[in-house]
């Protein structure tokens, strides 16, 4: 494919004569993985007229922002990376956020994105005109108009903090995860660390090691596996960087062992499966556990893949310093100076750290985003989010999600279906142009058929017959409005090609610009893997 496109660097915003707005071909909201890798393709790909806005002061998305003590990847670094850039150098298989972050910036330097970036640009407004086919967003003050919609800020954006009484009395520092100040120092404090999930789980060793004291105030125990990793020499990034091949054969492996972890989660066999890897998880916990209270106590009464796995091979042994307390009473409120449980009992606190993750089933840019005839988003998915191929919605023509409903995965990296993503809307815009087409639309019932299958195949699955309840459940409807229910070769099956069939079109030639001089040696070859 090869669709690049002219600069559009003046108009006026609909219904606004005197604003003046910048037009693009593409505006993509968000820089986080998502956001980065979008603008990446569309460039390989010769597309180069759009921006990215931004509503912080750099990239990074999620990994910008969680950079607490111990933050850090569950998955393969050669999974993570995308395939279609340079091979980064991670100092482990399972990369640190750090090391993400500096990733992530690294693809934007040697991409040449800094260009097209605006950042403390938060998106307030996302509106579409069917009339001008055009979708017309007012963002940090600035105001922009394009022919497509990216939206690339993913599920993890706004942190969920319970609302319990006497939070706003407490003296203390106050910090969630998301949130955590790189220049703050525990040392010497009493740490109370509220939520025991994947972030939380990931900071308590770094806690325990300097703070006074540290309270893990937990509702609801993890199953917990080891966190197989395994440093990497220098002299194998070489070796990769002169031998493709066999970086693409150690790829293939952790790609096809990290498929088979869905097993854990879905389909015929994944009771039996996970009952298996649920031995391990208890043998893990015994074998770091001695004191058979505390062991009781970590044991989880649901059945494993209900909520998320966490992989870590020093959060047991730092609950079991003298320092360190595990609190499994409900907290009935805090004080100024500390937290007291409903067993009245109250435990001082210097600093109270949120480790209780996003919400999810709400995404604060919902309510930003206006279709045909002026109808939210929010509006749309009063009763769950939901998109057709996880990727476009009815009454949003040209507007693509990334990484949003239904395509978080329990088992691998969230990278191999953005990629797959990708793919989808590269064909999408190629299609417009040789049908020259203005603008697509999903079908109402196509979209409805999509989502019957879908929640059809998620009955069968752990997260729904598990026993638990989690973040992956819309809290109004009780629907898995998060994950994808089974494996990354299926998704990859859904959205190999953009069926016209399956959208409204209409055709009058200003979908996207002709081809120019400008996007020569930058078609589609460009994104494979090197």
């Amino acid at each position: 494919m090869n669709v690049p496109v002219q600069s559009e660097r003046s108009g006026h915003l609909a219904g606004d004569g005197a604003a003046s707005a910048e037009n693009h071909q593409v505006v993509i909201i968000g820089s986080g993985i998502s956001g980065i890798g979008a603008a990446i393709r569309l460039q390989q790909s010769g597309v180069r007229d759009f921006v990215m806005l931004e509503r912080g002061q750099d990239v990074g998305g999620t990994w910008r922002d969680n950079r607490y003590p111990g933050a850090a990847c569950d998955v393969p670094g050669l999974l993570y990376a995308y395939s279609f850039t340079r091979v980064p150098t991670w100092s482990a298989s399972l990369p640190s956020a750090e090391e993400i972050f500096g990733y992530l910036r690294r693809c934007v330097a040697d991409h040449g994105l800094e260009d097209h970036l605006h950042f403390g640009s938060e998106v307030t407004e996302a509106r579409w005109s069917d009339e001008e086919s055009r979708w017309h967003v007012v963002a940090g003050g600035r105001q922009y108009s394009s022919r497509f919609l990216i939206v690339a800020t993913g599920l993890f954006s706004k942190p969920k903090v319970p609302d319990l009484p006497g939070l706003d009395s407490f003296a203390g520092a106050t910090f969630h995860t998301t949130e955590w100040d790189l220049s703050y120092d525990v040392t010497g404090k009493k740490v109370a660390l509220i939520g025991t999930g994947a972030s939380a789980v990931q900071c308590v060793p770094h806690f325990a090691a300097s703070a006074q004291s540290l309270d893990v105030y937990q509702r609801t125990p993890a199953w917990v596996l080891p966190r197989m990793e395994r440093r990497i020499r220098p002299f194998e990034w070489a070796l990769y960087q002169r031998r493709p091949r066999l970086r693409r054969l150690v790829r293939a492996v952790a790609f096809h062992v990290r498929e088979s972890w869905a097993l854990c989660f879905s389909g015929l066999l994944h009771r039996v499966v996970a009952s298996g890897v649920a031995a391990l998880a208890r043998l893990h916990l015994r074998c770091r556990i001695a004191d058979r209270n505390l062991r009781r106590r970590l044991t989880p009464s649901y059945r494993l893949g209900c909520k998320r796995v966490l992989l870590s091979n020093d959060y047991y042994p730092a609950l079991r310093r003298g320092n360190v307390s595990l609190v499994t009473d409900s907290i009935a409120r805090f004080t100024p100076d500390g937290v007291v449980t409903e067993d009245g009992v109250d435990r001082p606190a210097d600093i109270l750290v949120f480790g209780t993750g996003f919400t999810v089933d709400r995404p604060p840019i919902a309510r930003c985003i206006a279709g045909r005839g002026g109808k939210r988003l929010s509006d749309v998915w009063n009763q769950g989010m939901t998109a057709h191929h996880n990727i476009t919605v009815p009454g949003f023509p040209n507007m693509f999600m990334l990484l949003g409903p239904n395509t978080g995965t329990g088992h691998t990296s969230a990278t191999l279906v953005l990629e797959a993503q990708l793919g989808y809307i590269l064909d999408c815009l190629d299609q417009m142009r040789r049908h020259n087409l203005s603008d697509v639309d999903v079908l109402p019932q196509v979209q409805q058929k999509f989502s019957e299958r879908l929640h059809s195949r998620m009955r069968r699955t752990v997260w729904l017959s598990g026993g638990c309840g989690s973040w992956y459940l819309d809290a109004r409807t009780g629907r898995n409005t998060t994950l994808w229910p089974g494996s990354v070769r299926d998704y990859r099956s859904e959205v190999r090609s953009f069926r016209l069939a399956e959208y409204r079109v209409r055709g009058d030639g200003s979908g996207v610009s002709p081809a120019s001089s400008d996007g020569a040696g930058h078609g589609a070859g460009a994104g494979r893997v090197r």
